[in-house]
């Protein structure tokens, strides 16, 4: 049988395409903020980015803790629980598209 754990670098890797959606998240959320206040829409159109990038922001401080508890599941052959963090990145995608929708609604 074989183990569990591999010596290769794909918690690494894992750990990397997290910073990457957190950062992307929360870089989204920031900008399309910004497009928002200098289009000349309404200020409330800004609310629906505030969550974005939050998740984004919680989600990119949250990488290492969560990069060891991945390292001390596999070193330990514990099963992996992620859902949390898969929540808070499909609530800040969904945040950051109703805010979209909302702008594009707004100028129309």
């Amino acid at each position: 049988m074989s183990p569990l754990w591999d010596e290769g670098l794909q918690n690494e890797r894992t750990r990397l395409a997290w910073v990457r959606t957190a950062a992307l998240l929360a870089v989204t959320a920031l900008g399309g903020a910004g497009v928002v206040l200098r289009s000349g829409t309404s200020a409330a159109a800004v609310i629906p980015f505030v969550p974005a990038a939050f998740c984004g922001a919680l989600l990119l401080t949250h990488t290492g803790v969560r990069y060891r508890r991945v390292q001390e599941a596999l070193h330990g052959g514990r099963p992996l629980d992620e859902r949390a963090d898969a929540l808070i990145a499909w609530l800040g995608t969904l945040s950051a598209v109703v805010g979209a929708a909302v702008f594009v609604l707004s100028r129309w």
